[in-house]
């Protein structure tokens, strides 16, 4: 996120250009990380908002708030969404589609917003992403729906990316502490609402509904956003040929990126699913999804190009513990948020309302996690130990879910899911500004995309894994667990493909068939839990370096 050298003042100032230049921690002292970002004996303290600033936080909060509605109400709906096209056993598409295009797209936001222009990029995102939502609410196949997520993702990729680069160019590095929360919560608020209505609009008029109300939210902030987002010209791009700002874009990189994603989701969602472990078309998946990855690496390390992953960034212990953490809260938080609604609706029996109230509570979690670590962060620093306590949160709170047995006590299933969305409020805002604060201000656009990038990518790895745990317990326990029924072939294979199937078994085979869902969910948990243990091994080698800056950011 790249923040101007001077403070701004009425008019909106651009951040020079990002480069790869990575501040020489040997060349001055490393500062105390419990310094906070506001001091009262600064003179940034005394910083004021530029005119509009008001009408600029309410066109990119649109979209920050979209981003988490979405999120929440694809989550709470995607069961009911493919059990409709009878794929259920692909169901994991409807997010993964997403995630894959948002994550290979995030730090492309980064680079093309410091060549082109922060204006353009917001209206790329926000353009991408309600064509996307309209898609999806006129699709009459999985396949168009699954592409128009995926289109969807491309701007989804851009929504909370802008805003905090847009809000690094108006804000004082040390002021952005509380500015942070507003994003936040404006994402957390987005969530509750997706999680609160996406049931109840399933059950009353239809789940398509679901993703035609993004469209004027969308609208109102693009148009807004027309109005308000006037940044000056950048003087780099005067007069510079459109091909030469094309050859500064990592283009083969992300297509290798998608690739690599693409294979691999492929493999982990044919294998033990619809093909063995061992077929050929299986092994060539996941071993392209390796070779693919592997090129992406070796592009980003020999590119001309602005790399997607400035491999500088990830050099000493800091950078690199910090990332692992990173990738891993990722894996935790996605992991837990696809896996709660099948808990509910499986396991609870619950309709897609009453699913969606309850995933209500831990998305409030969410937003206060998010406050708390606005304030401390503040107040007094201690970057490194809100990540710490925020990974140690999630590991936690997964083991809680982990516990709860086939039938237990109702407070349970709302008290012991909100540790774990808790600690995901808090660590996000801590891994980014821990890393953001390594780094120089000319370096804020590229390191916060990196920041997302990186946590994007154990976005899809967590809900691969999760739905390959599920659908591999469903197929080799079903078999057993429906025995003595007729048509037991035909039984599981529309039980695999719609989970509505199995309200219409008998009661005693209803019973069996949770039994086996449960194990599968008790094993996501639990996986989603090691996330957030190694995410919390890794925190403990993080060190905030502060939050002073010398140029007066």
């Amino acid at each position: 996120m790249a923040t101007p050298h001077s403070e701004p003042t009425a008019s909106v100032t651009v951040a020079h250009p990002a480069s790869d230049s990575i501040r020489d921690s040997a060349a001055m002292p490393e500062p105390d990380e419990d310094q906070p970002l506001l001091r009262s004996s600064s003179p940034v303290a005394t910083w004021k908002p530029p005119t509009g600033f008001l009408w600029i936080q309410l066109a990119i909060m649109s979209n920050v708030f979209l981003g988490g509605f979405d999120g929440t109400i694809t989550a709470s709906t995607y069961a009911v969404i493919s059990s409709e096209f009878n794929a259920a056993n692909t169901a994991s598409w409807l997010t993964t589609s997403y995630l894959i295009t948002s994550t290979a797209f995030q730090p492309l936001y980064g680079r093309f917003s410091d060549l082109l222009g922060r204006r353009a990029c917001f209206f790329t995102a926000t353009i991408s992403f309600m064509i996307g939502c309209l898609g999806c609410a006129v699709a009459r196949d999985v396949v168009f729906l699954n592409i128009m997520r995926a289109l969807t993702g491309i701007g989804g990729g851009g929504l909370m990316t802008m805003a905090t680069i847009i809000n690094s160019d108006l804000i004082p590095f040390r002021q952005r502490g509380m500015y942070q929360v507003v994003q936040n919560v404006s994402y957390g608020f987005g969530a509750i609402c997706g999680a609160s209505f996406g049931g109840s609009i399933v059950d009353t008029i239809g789940w398509r509904w679901c993703f035609l109300i993004q469209v004027p939210v969308s609208a109102a902030a693009l148009v807004l956003g027309y109005y308000v987002l006037q940044f000056p010209a950048k003087e780099h791009a005067l007069g510079q040929q459109s091909q030469g700002i094309w050859q500064q874009i990592d283009l083969l990189g992300s297509l290798l990126l998608v690739l690599a994603l693409a294979s691999q989701l492929v493999g982990l969602s044919l294998g033990g699913n619809e093909l063995p472990w061992t077929n050929i078309w299986v092994i060539l998946s996941l071993v392209a999804s390796v070779v693919f990855l592997v090129a992406f690496f070796v592009v980003e390390a020999t590119t001309t190009a602005a790399p997607l992953i400035p491999l500088k960034m990830l050099q000493g212990l800091h950078p690199i513990s910090t990332q692992i953490a990173n990738v891993c809260v990722g894996m935790a938080a996605y992991a837990f948020l696809f896996t709660l609604p099948l808990l509910f609706q499986v396991i609870l029996l619950d309709s897609p309302t009453k699913a969606g109230a309850r995933l209500a509570v831990p998305s409030l979690a969410t937003p206060l996690g998010g406050l708390i670590a606005g304030v401390v962060m503040s107040r007094w620093g201690k970057l490194a130990h809100l990540v710490r306590a925020g990974a140690a949160l999630m590991c936690i709170g997964n083991l809680l879910v982990t516990l709860l047995r086939f039938q237990d006590s109702e407070w349970k299933y709302y008290a012991y899911i909100i540790p774990a969305n808790l600690g995901q409020g808090i660590v996000y805002p801590g891994i980014l500004f821990t890393f953001l604060s390594a780094f120089d201000h000319s370096d804020h656009a590229v390191s916060a995309s990196t920041v997302y990038l990186i946590r994007s990518l154990g976005t899809v790895w967590g809900v691969a894994v999760t739905s390959a745990i599920v659908q591999n317990t469903l197929s080799s326990g079903l078999g057993e667990a429906l025995s003595g029924i007729p048509d037991k072939w035909k039984v599981i294979d529309e039980i695999r493909h719609s989970v509505s199937a199995i309200h219409d078994l008998p009661p005693d085979f209803q019973l069996a068939v949770r039994l086996v869902y449960y194990r599968g969910i008790r094993l996501c948990f639990a996986a989603s839990a090691s996330f957030g243990g190694v995410a919390t091994v890794a925190a403990l080698f993080t060190r905030g370096k502060g939050l002073e800056r010398k140029d007066g950011d």
